[in-house]
Formats: C-alpha cells, structure tokens, sequence
C-alpha cells in the first residue's frame, strides 16, 4: 500500500495531478478541497493516498490531510458508494460538514452535492453514523459553534452559493456578528471574488 508520496507537481488538471517521485510521474485522483490547496506547479508537495486495485486498473488518490483521507476510506467501505462518488462528496463538503451532516442527519446538505441522490444520502447517512470517529475531526466543533455561523450558512446556501463559497465567505465574517451583519459581509466577500 502506498501512505503517503511527496514529489514535485508537474500538471493539474482537475481532478487529477501529476506528481514526479524521482523520475517516476503518479497521477494522482484527489478532491477538489486538495486541489485548491496545492502549490505552484514546480513545487514539492506531499499528499496522503489511498491506492485502489481493481483487475483492470491501479488508481491512486491522494488528499492533503489525514482526515480527509479517513473519511474517504469510511465512504467507500459503504455498499454503494465508489471511489468517484466519494471524491465528490470530499470535494462539495469539508469532513467537518460530512461530519456535521452525519451528525445532525442532514440528508438535505448531501443531497446539494453532484450525483449524490436522496436514497444515496439517507444510506450515507445511516452507515456513516457509528462510524466516523470522534479523531477525525472534533464533534464539539462541528456540531456547536459559539456564533450564528449555521444560520448564515444555510442563509448562502438559500441564495445558491456552494458549500465551498459559504464556508469560505463565513471564515472571514466577524466571529461576534448577528445573522443579518454575517450574511451581509459574508456576501459583500463573495462579491468581490466574483
């Protein structure tokens, strides 16, 4: 099994990268939350990977955090659910909102996610429950948060903003601001990327 890999990127093409290791160039399948954190091509760069074997072909994948690599060995232990689909699940959610959605049974929040289907979610949902570990990522901040930070982002959600966008806009949002002042300032954010 191959754990970890590091190398210097040489392409990215979402979603797959390659990554020369002394000579020897990985294309690697990772989800977008590792892809928008990878450096500039040319770059040395370490990855967390997962290698699938299959009759007709090796696929490697690669993530740039242990927990994201947990999650993805959970999501595809579930009947149903490939390596493709989980990928997709990785790249609409952080671990924290798969977690948070597991917790809360939130079907709504994974159903938002391309090619997860209402039937897919509910199953996602009840396989994942008992088995996303509590060290995977920490269940008091995923499920608690001291400010309005749920309200606003289910507020740009509403407005057709991704997972990606509204979590991204709430990290700059005030930690003490209202509802109405965090989607305020949350969209003036998404304005100025746009």
């Amino acid at each position: 099994m191959i754990g970890r890999i590091t190398g210097v990127l040489l392409e990215k093409q979402p979603p797959q990268l390659l990554l020369d290791v002394q000579g020897i160039g990985y294309e690697i399948d990772v989800p977008m939350s590792t892809f928008y954190d990878l450096p500039a091509i040319g770059s040395q760069t370490t990855l967390y990977t997962h290698l699938v074997i299959r009759e007709d072909v090796h696929l490697l994948f690669g993530f740039a955090t242990e927990p994201e690599r947990q999650a993805f060995r959970q999501l595809v232990k579930i009947s149903g659910v490939g390596a493709r689909t989980a990928l997709a699940l990785l790249s609409g959610l952080s671990v924290s909102d798969l977690h948070h959605a597991v917790v809360t049974q939130d079907s709504a929040r994974l159903v938002k996610v391309p090619g997860i289907g209402k039937k897919t979610a509910e199953r996602l949902l009840l396989e994942l429950r008992d088995k996303l570990k509590s060290d995977v990522i920490n269940l008091d901040q995923a499920v608690a948060s001291p400010n309005n930070e749920n309200d606003i982002l289910n507020a740009l959600l509403s407005l057709g903003y991704n997972d990606r966008e509204a979590s991204w806009a709430i990290k700059k949002v005030a930690a003490q601001a209202t509802v109405s002042d965090g989607i305020r300032q949350a969209l003036q954010f998404l304005s100025k990327e746009k």
